[in-house]
């Protein structure tokens, strides 16, 4: 199963392994059994201190659990091969499992020891998901942390049936003791946030309570992140607040056009982001929703940011890095089905729809290679455009129009996704030329059709365009004195990530140049 270069990696880290423990595998005769136990004889012969039995008895099979010398039961199991984006997962479990420390605050590793109840938890995945692993990875270590909680993680591919059944039709779905707990990206401490009912009163009371800060950012995409670290640089006391540490990287699969970096991913970037904020003074405040802003009462006064769970944080200056989000296409079906058969994310969901019918609404790159991406995978796509051509690179075009299973209408105007009460079953459109409304009979629709700024919570507030993006100067200076803004969430054109980072550090500089005008820059007392 594994290659020479990851049987050799795999080898240098559990070398790490601590504890003794046992690989229980449940097999039957089928080619994906043979698979697992082909792994698993090769994970078990590179430590002494794990063994392998086939004599487990779980209901799914192929499966295998994870259980430590004098554990009653295991606490991870995985119904899947976790290879592809979920080796790390299988990794990283083998590694806690077999006491190798994990690598999270003291603080959060006693919250998550102080759950109470009995959680059992089930993660829906599919191998070509980059948003699962922070899911499986999440609960695996929490399982390891509590005896009460307990981890399955489910390939939807290797158990199709049983995702159908669940009507499971995005990844990752987490189910906790039978009932859906959430669905999409979630990090640890989101996860325990949720668990812990009493953790945001806590917050609340803690945000309050922090000094005022010389610069505060609002946001942790590649904008917050390049605004963080200019700031920090500058000896200032920098703050970050997120809704999620790394923005909407987290959800982008490869990329390609960062200069110097050849080629990463979303979420590895989105952690070399974080991790080169935090080598500098800087407070991260991650998983906290800025609800509102109040500007300074007087020149060079203090700006207000209060959050959704009640704390308040107070700064000489601002820094609005709010980013985007996918664009919906706001017609009847779309919010019911979603998660039912609507998708946002092609790599993410496309492989629950094997062999069947979907349509991807969107003529431009993300549409286009979303189509090409599943015309791999599904039975048929069929690619809805509003304009009358395609707004995509031509050789993405090309390639389209090269496959079989692929038909573009052009001229066509979405009006409903249908379904059946509980999943999608169509999509009906409008021909604008002869304004003849047709409908297609599928299984799924994923939604490509571009972004909008993260700013519902500004309105009123400071001065937006018609687009809802915040107006900046050259400088990245808002309507607002003292108030700045970088990346997607303004006019600036060209939403890539590059410029982002340029336009949070050229704020942070616009910022502190506002600062040395305005006052002397000291420590906020």
């Amino acid at each position: 199963m594994l290659d020479a270069n990851l049987t050799a990696q795999l080898s240098a880290y559990l070398e790490r392994v601590r504890l003794p423990f046992d690989i229980i595998a449940s097999l039957d005769d089928g080619e994906a059994s043979a698979e697992m136990r082909s792994l698993l004889e090769q994970i078990a012969g590179l430590s002494p201190l794990i063994s392998l039995r086939s004599d487990g008895q779980a209901q799914r099979k192929p499966s295998f659990a994870l259980q430590r010398a004098g554990d009653a039961s295991p606490r991870i199991e995985f119904a899947a091969i976790p290879l592809g984006h979920e080796f790390t997962s299988l990794v990283l479990a083998l590694l806690q499992v077999g006491g190798h420390p994990p690598k999270i605050e003291a603080e959060l590793i006693e919250q998550i020891q102080a759950l109470d109840g009995d959680f059992v938890f089930e993660t829906y995945m599919s191998l070509s998901c980059h948003n699962c692993p922070d899911v499986v990875q999440a609960l695996n270590l929490m399982a390891v942390l509590n005896p009460r909680i307990r981890n399955t993680t489910i390939d939807g591919a290797l158990f199709q049936q049983e995702v159908e059944q669940r009507e499971i039709m995005a990844v990752p779905t987490v189910y906790l003791n039978g009932q859906v707990f959430g669905s999409g990206r979630m990090g640890v401490e989101e996860i325990v946030a949720k668990l812990d009912t009493g953790a945001a009163v806590r917050d609340a009371g803690k945000l309050s309570a922090k000094a005022p800060y010389e610069m505060l950012i609002v946001g942790g995409g590649p904008a917050g992140a390049a605004a963080a670290i200019y700031a920090a640089r500058k000896g200032i006391r920098t703050g970050v607040v997120a809704a999620r540490f790394g923005g909407q990287t987290l959800d982008t699969l490869a990329i390609e056009n960062y200069i110097s970096v050849l080629e990463t991913d979303g979420p590895k970037f989105a952690a070399a982001l974080e991790a080169h904020v935090k080598t500098y003074d800087v407070d991260v405040m991650n998983l906290q929703r800025a609800e509102q802003l109040i500007p300074a009462a007087e020149p060079g006064g203090l700006v207000e940011v209060r959050l959704a769970n009640g704390g308040s944080l107070k700064s000489r200056t601002v820094i609005l890095s709010t980013g985007a989000r996918w664009r919906e296409v706001n017609v009847p079906g779309e919010k019911q089905y979603r998660n039912h058969g609507v998708a946002y994310c092609p790599h993410c969901d496309g492989p629950l729809f094997k062999g069947k019918r979907v349509a991807v609404i969107g003529g431009g790159n993300s549409g286009v290679e979303a189509a090409i991406d599943l015309a791999n995978v599904v039975g048929h796509v069929t690619l809805i455009e509003f304009a009358d051509q395609l707004r995509a690179d031509a050789v993405l075009v090309n390639k389209l129009k090269s496959l079989s299973n692929v038909q573009i209408h052009t001229n066509a105007q979405t009006t409903e996704i249908t379904g059946d009460g509980n999943r999608v079953n169509g999509l009906s459109y409008t021909d604008r030329v002869s304004g003849e409304s047709r409908h297609l009979e599928l299984e799924g629709v994923f939604v490509q059709i571009g972004l909008v700024p993260n700013t519902e919570w500004l309105k009123g507030t400071l001065e937006l365009s018609r687009h809802g993006e915040i107006i900046v100067d050259a400088k990245g200076q808002t309507s607002l004195p003292g108030v700045f803004a970088a990346g997607d969430v303004t006019t600036v054109p060209f939403k890539q990530i590059i410029i982002a980072t340029g336009d949070g550090a050229k704020a942070a500089l616009g910022a502190f140049d506002h600062l040395m005008r305005s006052a002397p820059v000291a420590a906020a007392q």
